[in-house]
C-alpha cells in the first residue's frame, strides 16, 4: 500500500511560482510511477504530468509543457511538481497519484490517490 500526501498549494498572482510536494509512505513506492492530475470546479479531473521510476522519465501535458517540472526523490519518498509563470487558466485542486508500472495519462489506471492541495492564480 502507498498513502500519498500532497502540500504547498497557495494563493499567487499570474507570472508566479509555487513548488508542490507529494510525501508517500509505502515499501513499493520506488516501483510506482507518479502522476500530477488537477481538478477546476466544474471541470473533469486532467493529466498534468508524470514521472517513472527506473530512470524517471517525465511526460507533460501540452498545457504546462515548457512551464512545469516534475521530479521524485525515492530515497525522502518525495515527488515534486514544480510550477513557473502560473496562469489564472492553472486554478485548480492539484493530486498526486501513484501507480504500477510506467505513467499514464488515464485516471483509471492509478492505485493511490492523494488529498489535493488548492492552486489559485488571481489577475
Amino acid at each position: 500500500q502507498v498513502q500519498l500526501v500532497e502540500s504547498g498549494g497557495g494563493l499567487v498572482q499570474a507570472g508566479d511560482s509555487l513548488r508542490l510536494s507529494c510525501a508517500a509512505s509505502g515499501r513499493t513506492f520506488s516501483r510506482n510511477a507518479v502522476g500530477w492530475f488537477r481538478q477546476a470546479p466544474g471541470k473533469e479531473r486532467e493529466f498534468v504530468g508524470g514521472i517513472n521510476w527506473g530512470g524517471g522519465s517525465t511526460y507533460y501535458a501540452d498545457s504546462v509543457k515548457g512551464r512545469f517540472t516534475i521530479s521524485r526523490d525515492d530515497a525522502k519518498n518525495t515527488a515534486s511538481l514544480q510550477m513557473n509563470s502560473l496562469k489564472p487558466e492553472d486554478t485548480a485542486v492539484y493530486y498526486c497519484a501513484a501507480k504500477f508500472g510506467l505513467i499514464t495519462t488515464t485516471l483509471r489506471e492509478y492505485d493511490y490517490w492523494g488529498q489535493g492541495t488548492q492552486v489559485t492564480v488571481s489577475s
